[in-house]
């Protein structure tokens, strides 16, 4: 029996060696030895290639484009050709993505990453040629799947097209989420309400201006992320090791990257400098901020949405929130804004990302920079948040937001904010008397206006129509020198 067990163990396994040696690897594995050595190394975020799948994808399709390179440039045979470019269609496919088992995480400089890539692409393309997983012989990780590459070139390749993969995503829900505030701002746009600087008391605007802002600024970082990606089309395929292009054609950078362009849909560039482009992660840093910018902005909102609705009734109120949970395990009837609250989160991880990216790109050494896996975990995983923030920040409370139209208006009844309209007419000097008069005695301030006589009944009326308070209005001041005096 424990023969048997033996001989059965050892026909679910292979034996697959590297520099380092032998060792067994799951015969049902599409991945090989280094990427086994990988996972067994990094065992840090828990987070797998697999949970990227936009990673995947690009990984495959810089490998197809290679391939079709190489064979262009008689450097890899057409079976051989023909068997990576189905193992990347597999892959865009979406099939194998369990076989990147690697932590997002690594040392290395990407190198396990690629190598995931490599092995899986070549044991897939073994079946389809009628092998068995791990016969290099006839299609090899390194020999074919990479040739003509690096780490250092293909990965960061990679990277780049993950998040022009990702970004569409990013932009789409970032413009519904603004789409969903302009819809909130013409549905308040009659209700009337108190603005409010440093959370005190300032002059009167409608609701439906304060949605419209969030919309504007919102808005505004939509095409500024678009114009960032154009910054990811830039890459170093081609420069291999450290961008002197060693071991490829003359021919082969342009043509890989004319390939790549084809496949992926992108308009891709060689960088200039090759060099340069293979340490270089100022791109990166750049999109990180934006990403920063965004994810400070929205918490900026979400933090207004949740002062606007606080109460029921001893805060503001406002707005009312959806209700999405109980909010309370011993406070009955409590409601928490715990979507706003969500977003506040997401934000300060991002936030937080960002210092990371900014400080992995700082630490780039000479020709490389080792630090690009914690650089690509960071900018996916902030995209990944902000996109899911985003679509959850919509569908679960902004579309869902009402008003409390009452409670506005008498707010702005109580105000002493509203003695800012009447400036014009009575002067700065009155405004402020009558200001602190009502302060210290309670009273209202239109009260006290019209116990002075300072202005008529029908010139109240008509500075304090709505329409009048929330824009510029022409008045003139010379009717109104001796009340001002």
């Amino acid at each position: 029996m424990a023969q048997h067990e033996a001989a059965q163990q050892l026909n679910d396994r292979r034996r697959e060696k590297d520099l380092l040696g032998e060792a067994w690897v799951p015969h049902k594995a599409y991945y090989g030895i280094q990427t086994q050595r990988a996972q067994e190394n990094f065992d840090l975020s828990g987070i797998k290639l697999s949970l990227f799948p936009q990673l995947i994808k690009a990984l495959a399709l810089v490998k197809m484009a290679c391939a079709k390179t190489n064979n262009q440039l008689e450097l890899l045979d057409d079976t051989k050709t023909d068997a990576i470019m189905a193992a990347g269609k597999a892959l865009l496919a979406g099939q194998y993505h369990d076989q990147f088992i690697i932590d997002m995480i690594q040392g290395g400089a990407g190198t396990s990453t690629n190598m995931n890539a490599n092995e899986v692409m070549a044991n897939i393309g073994l079946e389809s040629m009628g092998h068995q997983r791990g016969e290099y012989a006839h299609l090899h990780p390194n020999n074919d799947v990479n040739m003509s590459q690096s780490t250092n070139d293909a990965y960061p390749t990679a990277v780049r097209l993950s998040i022009l993969l990702k970004h569409s995503d990013l932009v789409k829900a970032l413009a519904s989420l603004r789409d969903s505030f302009a819809a909130k701002g013409e549905e308040f746009a009659d209700i009337i309400k108190m603005g409010r600087t440093q959370l005190q008391d300032a002059v009167p605007m409608t609701l439906g201006q304060e949605f419209q802002s969030f919309a504007s600024t919102l808005g505004e970082d939509i095409k500024l992320i678009d114009g960032l990606s154009e910054l990811l089309k830039e890459v170093n395929l081609g420069g291999t090791a450290i961008g002197t292009g060693i071991n490829t054609d003359p021919e082969y950078a342009r043509l890989a990257v004319g390939h790549l362009s084809q496949l992926s849909g992108f308009e891709f560039k060689r960088a200039t400098d090759l060099v340069e482009a293979s340490s270089d992660m100022g791109a990166f840093v750049l999109f990180s901020g934006m990403l920063k910018r965004l994810a400070v902005k929205l918490s900026k909102i979400a933090n207004d949405l949740r002062m606007l609705s606080m109460g029921p009734r001893c805060g503001l109120n406002e707005i009312n929130l959806p209700a999405q949970q109980p909010g309370s395990s011993i406070m009955p009837g409590k409601i928490n804004p715990v979507i706003p609250e969500a977003v506040n989160q997401v934000a300060y991880q991002v936030i937080g990302n960002d210092i990371a990216i900014t400080m992995a790109a700082e630490a780039g050494q000479l020709q490389l920079n080792a630090m690009e896996p914690l650089i690509a975990y960071n900018v996916l995983e902030s995209i990944r948040m902000l996109t899911q923030a985003m679509d959850m920040f919509r569908n679960r409370c902004v579309r869902g937001i009402t008003a409390n139209r009452d409670r506005c208006q008498e707010l702005v009844d109580m105000s002493i904010g509203v003695i800012t309209a009447v400036v014009p007419y009575i002067g700065y000097e009155n405004s402020t008397r009558i200001a602190k008069n009502a302060l210290e005695t309670g009273r209202g301030v239109l009260e006290l206006i019209r116990e002075e006589a300072l202005m008529s009944e029908e010139e109240l009326n008509e500075v304090l129509k709505p329409a009048n308070m929330i824009r510029p209005q022409r008045r003139r001041l010379a009717a109104n020198a001796a009340k001002i005096a």
